[in-house]
């Protein structure tokens, strides 16, 4: 566990806000909704170009203090998990020139 998963166990211990899974993976797709429309209206609804708020930062914030939150519940550690995805983007950009999956969405 890094330093920043020990500081939200800490956190949350402290204020009493351990929940169960489902509910950290609820509040990050709220969380995530919350940065989508900061963006939405930083940008008015894509008219202009995006530039950082003040508010687009706090979203962000909460927005990674749910993942660390979810990793924390989950008992995994971030800081391999990222390892693991960067490690998995190499080897897709080297064997297809992207990161992003071959998979095709059917309907």
């Amino acid at each position: 566990m890094n330093n920043l998963q020990k500081k939200v166990q800490k956190f949350t211990e402290e204020h009493e806000i351990k929940t169960k899974v489902e509910i950290r993976l609820l509040d990050l797709v709220s969380e995530a909704g919350e940065l989508s429309k900061e963006f939405l209206q930083a940008t008015e609804y894509g008219k202009a170009e995006f530039v950082p708020t003040q508010d687009w930062a706090a979203e962000l914030g909460d927005l990674l203090f749910c993942v660390l939150c979810l990793a924390n519940t989950s008992e995994l550690a971030i800081e391999t998990i990222l390892q693991q995805t960067l490690e998995k983007y190499t080897n897709r950009i080297e064997e297809h020139g992207q990161p992003g999956s071959e998979k095709k969405v059917t309907e």
